[in-house]
């Protein structure tokens, strides 16, 4: 009988920005899946939203010249304020039937064009130092109608776990789950943004199983507390430089994933009969630096955060899929 499996996938950005590289480094390292989120495709480095239709088309290109495909869209939808009011913050408010009607619109449209089904979202910022759960409501009414956008154009929407917003651990983002009870929505586990908030292993284990029946893919990196680390109240996201690959930190990724590999055959056959490819694991080791729309790995450092991966994978009896073109790896 065959071991459970996953495809890897990463944020190839975390290598280099130029498309090209990205693209030589995914290769390299014998992967053919990556998230889109940065990318210069000759006139800048630009997010995914705001790519143009010229660039759309390039890229297009250079996928099917380097025989990459498109995971899922790393989009920032979600991450701005839910009140229009200062908190110290340089998190930016858009009134949300705007936001509805501009940024969400482009993130379907984008999943359309690059070939995938899953869009990566948030769940929005409460005014700093807000007791999140007096936000959950308002939370998952917002993300419940990007939800919504997203069903009716055959997309899936992936909420991050992810500090400083409601949805900062995995209990509230379950609470804003069973709020919006919509089949297109899945939750995505990222054990180092548990981590990195001041939670232990076991309680980063606790926050999984919170989250565990929706889960549909994972975000891979790692967090390492420093010695006599206290929790501060909120993440200065362009200081957490303690990122490191999945067999260093205290996120128990040994343990989170042999709990997981039980729960992949179904969760496979359920992607896959919606269109997905089966389950992603995405890579995005931010272990030369990270912030709040993104981090940094290097080519050296995202194999690193590869091969520390499949170490896991392999120990806990977890096969992996690297290329849309060749076999399983069994």
């Amino acid at each position: 009988m065959s071991a459970p499996q996953v495809i890897l996938s990463g944020f190839a950005d975390e290598g280099s920005k130029r498309a090209e590289e990205q693209f030589t480094m995914l290769r390299a390292l014998g992967m053919s899946y990556y998230s889109i989120r940065f990318v210069d495709v000759g006139e800048g480095v630009k997010n995914v939203m705001k790519l143009s239709d010229a660039e759309i088309k390039r890229l297009c290109e250079l996928h099917d010249q380097f025989e990459v495909q498109v995971s899922s869209i790393g989009s920032p939808i979600g991450k701005i304020k839910l009140v229009d009011q200062e908190d110290g913050t340089h998190n930016v408010y858009m009134p949300i039937d705007e936001y509805l009607e501009k940024e969400v619109p482009r993130a379907i449209s984008l999943a359309h064009s690059f070939g995938t089904k899953l869009i990566r979202g948030f769940s929005f910022y409460p005014p700093k130092d807000a007791d999140p759960w007096q936000y959950v409501d308002q939370a998952a009414d917002y993300v419940g109608r990007v939800v919504e956008k997203c069903k009716a154009e055959g997309v899936f929407y992936g909420l991050e776990v992810e500090a400083n917003l409601v949805g900062r651990n995995g209990t509230l983002l379950r609470a804003i789950r069973d709020r919006i009870n919509n089949d297109h929505l899945y939750l995505i586990f990222d054990g180092a943004n548990i981590v990195c908030q001041g939670y232990d292993t076991e309680e980063t284990y606790h926050e999984y199983t919170a989250m565990k029946p929706y889960i549909g893919w994972m975000h891979i990196k790692d967090y390492e507390r420093a010695p006599g680390e206290e929790w501060q109240g909120y993440v200065n996201e362009e200081q957490l430089n303690r990122m490191v690959p999945a067999d260093q930190g205290d996120s128990g990724h040994e343990r989170i994933l042999r709990d997981f590999k039980d729960r992949l055959p179904e969760l496979t056959a359920e992607l896959q009969s919606r269109g997905v490819p089966g389950v992603f694991l995405d890579l995005e080791p931010h272990v030369k630096g990270g912030g709040q729309f993104g981090g940094y790995s290097g080519p050296d450092g995202f194999g690193a955060a590869l091969r520390s991966l499949c170490r896991v994978l392999d120990y806990v009896g977890i096969g992996y899929h690297l290329t849309g073109y060749g076999e399983w790896r069994k």
